[in-house]
């Protein structure tokens, strides 16, 4: 039999919120009409939880976060934009995550299992893939796009429409302008390639031979003195041994701002 919710007296929640009957919403806290809360998620104090919201289970949310507020973007006029939060995220005090805009994807996403810490900001119509840190202070612009397992240090800033690929960790402080290929480390003002993520790949039981063949792909991007296109048609051939270099190839094709060089 499911738990009632436990709602506190101080929290004002919307008759038209739909909540899990398992959910904790602490003192204070505001609760929208269109807010969707599912089973065993914890919501702190002081937490404004707003617009078409959507969240998962079994979510951890922290005091004073801002969740579902309209995007900073002076085009917006108050359509019926989205954010859809998956499950199992630990989302720390101070957060900001904005809906999306009609001018782009409408919807802005977090998926499973990702650790955001204190005062990171996700602003609108961004795509946060799964098993992502997002360490204090982090600020996403507009359009973003996080890969699984990437990494991003404390005061990280992301430019918008910018990517960062699949298992990439990115130093604090750095300010990146362009994509962030998977598998890499990127350091600075504007960030730059620094090799790839070994100790993470080890994290994620990636063999030895598959941690060789991402070194040779870089080599290959950054190392080898190729231009993109030549380093694609090269990482194309190396593809008919490992399909882990597709993540370099696929990630390469379809960079809009370009990658880090």
């Amino acid at each position: 039999m499911s738990i009632p919710s436990k709602i506190h007296e101080t929290a004002v929640v919307h008759s038209g919120a739909r909540l899990a009957r398992n959910v904790e919403i602490g003192p204070y806290s505001v609760i929208g009409e269109y807010v969707e809360i599912g089973e065993g998620s914890v919501i702190g104090n002081h937490v404004t939880i707003t617009g078409h919201t959507s969240i998962g289970k079994d979510n951890k949310i922290f005091h004073y976060c801002s969740l579902g507020e309209s995007p900073q973007d002076k085009k917006y006029s108050n359509e019926p934009t989205k954010l859809k939060i998956g499950d199992r995220n630990t989302i720390r005090e101070f957060c900001t995550f904005n809906r999306g805009t009609v001018q782009d994807k409408k919807i802005t996403t977090v998926g499973n299992d990702n650790w955001i810490m204190a005062y990171v900001h996700i602003a609108h119509d961004c795509v946060i893939g799964d098993n992502i840190i997002l360490a204090n202070n982090t600020s996403l612009a507009g359009h973003v796009e996080i890969n699984d397992y990437a990494i991003l240090g404390g005061i990280t800033g992301v430019h918008q429409f910018c990517k960062v690929g699949s298992h990439s960790i990115i130093a604090a402080g750095s300010i990146v302008f362009q994509d962030i290929p998977p598998f890499i480390m990127a350091a600075g003002y504007s960030a730059k390639p620094n090799g790839i993520n070994v100790e993470g790949l080890k994290r994620r039981e990636f063999s030895a031979e598959d941690i060789t063949i991402i070194k040779k792909g870089y080599k290959v991007i950054y190392r080898d003195g190729n231009s993109l296109n030549e380093a694609i048609v090269i990482l194309k051939k190396m593809a008919n041994d490992s399909l882990l270099v597709n993540h370099y190839i696929d990630f390469i094709e379809k960079s809009n701002r370009g990658i880090v060089r």
